[in-house]
């Protein structure tokens, strides 16, 4: 273990040799002024590269050193440079930067002492909640889209039966049942353990009847605690993340987490379908001057308590390829040892708050934190347990990709509320909001359970604006052109062959079709079919009629939901 530094070096120097460390030629976020022997000087100020902030960080301390006002300071700073932000609002404090803050003697006097030129301001802001548990817009996910990797790790399954799901939804896939809410799962595992669907589950070999009536027990449990209002349509669309306001700022997306402590395996595994979701949806974009979003991970710990191997595989393999498409990751939380080292070691800007050093554990912990700290002119042992509330040891990644200097920094004050907004002003910002129109209303269109079960899809009134409306029966049938299943699917090989240059993957045997659906309803408007199959429906369809468009509809789910499964499992409808 690296012994603390007993630096020699004069007061000057230091100040030196930091003000020389942070002169930085492009945009920064100033994060505060350094102190050096016990003062603070404002002609040292500390900051972050621009650029450099898609090089991913950790903001780390115990409970009550400030990390959720740090949080708050830079995402202010990062919407002013017109660089969109999310942020997991655990306590309901960073509402606030919707609501201009309140100046005071106290307010001028730190703000002075730091170089900090504060003025009162409010930010833009949409307000969000999971599935509709809290104030803001709905923010939802299918089931297939969640994947089976992030779905387990909320069903705490453990690798075998993690394993027996993936199968699981592979069977879905092929077999153009479509998993949108819970019911939907339960339905296809309802129907592989029942007499009807034995041999299904018995061509998928390595998933037992024991082991799906496991998966199905956890799914109930999930539905009795209230958790299907999580997963449905309409589904949110990640790209909502990256807007900007008319005036040019960043858009500041705020996750209201109002019940993390009930479900907390639930609200930390579906910010990582966020990030999955946003990881399979950019495109590469190389280094930029600012990235496309910063990221926050409140509360990180809980991503890795007890996950398996392949989901810390899969966040690995997200944080270390998502900066180059231009998206910045900084996970909060309250000991660097919460975070497994191969993410660690991808961590380039460290802010960390103080520690505290109680118990032998919290000793250990205190000195493997010194030790992934550069050599600096601090006893960052002392620092580290001495740091006063609002000051943090700080060493970031220069634009030549170096690390700077250690500065023990006093932060600069938020110019919003420290708080949370009024009410008020929550419910008027999400009643002004264009996403509430488009995400507000759930709707239930046809999918795996009404299949299974020969229903059409149950009537939810109106759908939201963008979506089709579920009528609440329909006559069946097999199109406009009358052709028989069999027809369709030797034309969907056809097809297949032709555009991938390959045999097809469709089954030709008459004994491998699904029983038909009574009701073929389309899961989306024409105008909203994405990417080269939603072209061939609509060019087709509208000669060759309504049984060929569906068809090839179907074709495209298939072959999409073949090709798009991400790190994670994930499989957006939008990429399908």
């Amino acid at each position: 273990m690296r012994m603390a530094n007993k630096s020699t070096a004069t007061t000057a120097e230091k100040l030196a040799t930091i003000q020389q460390g942070y002169t930085l030629e492009g945009a920064t976020i100033e994060l505060g002024a350094a102190i050096v022997d016990g003062e603070i000087h404002k002609e040292a100020q500390v900051r972050l590269p621009l650029a450099m902030m898609n090089r991913h960080g950790l903001v780390a301390g115990a409970t009550g050193t400030g990390k959720t006002v740090t949080l708050h300071m830079i995402a202010e700073q990062l919407c002013t440079a017109g660089v969109p932000v999310f942020l997991a609002d655990i306590k309901g404090d960073l509402s606030g930067l919707a609501t201009p803050a309140t100046g005071s003697e106290k307010l001028t006097a730190r703000t002075s002492a730091l170089g900090q030129d504060w003025s009162a301001k409010n930010f833009p802001v949409e307000f969000l909640s999971l599935g509709g548990d809290g104030h803001g817009i709905p923010v939802r996910a299918t089931i297939t889209s969640f994947g089976p990797i992030l779905l387990s790790r909320i069903m705490d399954l453990n690798d075998t039966q993690e394993s027996s799901l993936q199968l699981i939804f592979h069977f879905a896939d092929k077999n153009n049942l479509e998993l949108i809410d819970l019911k939907d799962l339960r339905a296809v595992i309802q129907f592989l353990t029942s007499d009807e669907g034995k041999a299904e589950l018995a061509n998928l070999g390595g998933l037992s009847k024991a082991t799906a009536g496991v998966i199905l027990r956890e799914l109930v449990t999930l539905e009795a605690q209230g958790m299907e209002k999580f997963f449905g349509e309409p589904e949110f669309d990640t790209a909502e993340l990256l807007r900007t306001a008319p005036d040019g700022r960043g858009v500041i997306s705020c996750l209201e987490l109002p019940t993390l402590q009930t479900k907390p395996l639930l609200f930390s595994t579906f910010l990582m379908w966020l990030l999955a979701d946003l990881f399979e949806d950019l495109p590469e974009a190389g280094d930029l001057d600012k990235p496309k979003l910063v990221f926050f991970l409140d509360e990180a710990h809980l991503l890795f308590n007890g996950a398996s191997k392949a989901f810390l595989d899969a966040i690995t393999t997200t944080v270390r390829l998502i900066r180059s498409k231009g998206v910045g990751i900084f996970f909060v939380t309250q000991t660097p040892k919460d975070v497994p080292a191969d993410v660690l070691g991808q961590l380039a800007n460290r802010i960390q708050h103080a520690l505290r050093a109680f118990t032998p554990e919290d000793a250990k912990a205190l000195k493997a934190t010194v030790s992934t700290f550069p050599l600096s002119d601090y006893d960052l042992e002392e620092t580290l347990t001495s740091a006063g509330i609002g000051e943090a040891v700080i060493t970031v990644m220069n634009e030549k990709g170096a690390p700077t200097p250690v500065a023990l920094t006093r932060l600069r004050a938020p110019e919003s509320v420290m708080g949370p907004s009024a009410d008020d002003l929550i419910r008027s910002t999400v009643a002004a909001s264009s996403l509430l129109v488009k995400y507000g209303t759930a709707v239930d269109n046809l999918s795996a359970y009404e299949k299974l079960n020969g229903q059409a899809a149950v009537s939810t009134g109106d759908a939201a604006p963008g979506m089709p409306p579920v009528p609440a029966s329909s006559s069946g049938g097999s199109g406009a052109s009358g052709a028989s299943q069999a027809d369709i699917d030797a034309e969907a090989r056809r097809i297949e062959e032709e555009i991938l240059g390959r045999p097809s993957s469709r089954s030709s045997s008459p004994e491998s079709y699904p029983a038909p659906a009574p009701a073929p309803v389309p899961q989306q408007a024409p105008a909203q079919q994405d990417g080269m199959f939603g072209d061939i429906a609509g060019a087709l369809g509208g000669a060759l009629g309504g049984g060929l468009k569906s068809m090839v509809r179907s074709m495209g789910t298939q072959l999409g939901r073949d090709l798009m499964r991400g790190v994670f499992g994930t499989s957006s409808r939008r990429r399908r």
